[in-house]
């Protein structure tokens, strides 16, 4: 099984976000710096590049259904003092499954339940996932 690691980067924002197997889901690791304090929107995206203004060619959320029940939908990331640090297992996807696909950090708090995206509010950073 292969690991995945996207570098994120945005307006001051960098980091990464780790992708390990772990029999029979995949552990998400993301260390962050350069954000503004408090929570923060945290996505797999469908799109296949960070391009376009905003981040536009990330696209939606990965998967089907509706928020917060997309594959790719994430507990949001803590931002303190600009450094933000989250550890969560997940079973929604494989990592074969989002290879080439982003990572997206939004402005704002995902509140769970506004369609589609929860309310995160502007696109901030981005990366594409690619195997290591």
């Amino acid at each position: 099984m292969q690991n995945a690691i996207a570098c994120i980067r945005g307006d001051g924002i960098r980091g990464t976000v780790k992708f390990f197997p772990q029999y029979p889901g995949i552990m998400v690791t993301a260390e962050i710096f350069g954000l503004s304090d408090g929570f923060h929107g945290f996505h797999i995206h469908e799109g296949r590049s960070c391009g376009g203004v905003d981040f536009a060619d990330s696209g939606a959320h990965f998967g089907t259904g509706t928020h917060p029940n997309h594959a790719g939908d994430l507990p949001p990331i803590l931002s303190c003092g600009g450094k933000a640090y989250l550890a969560v297992y997940t079973n929604r996807f494989q990592i074969s499954e989002i290879l080439r696909r982003t990572v997206v950090i939004h402005a704002d708090p995902d509140d769970f339940t506004t369609q589609p995206a929860g309310a995160s509010g502007r696109k901030n950073a981005c990366g594409v996932i690619i195997c290591c």
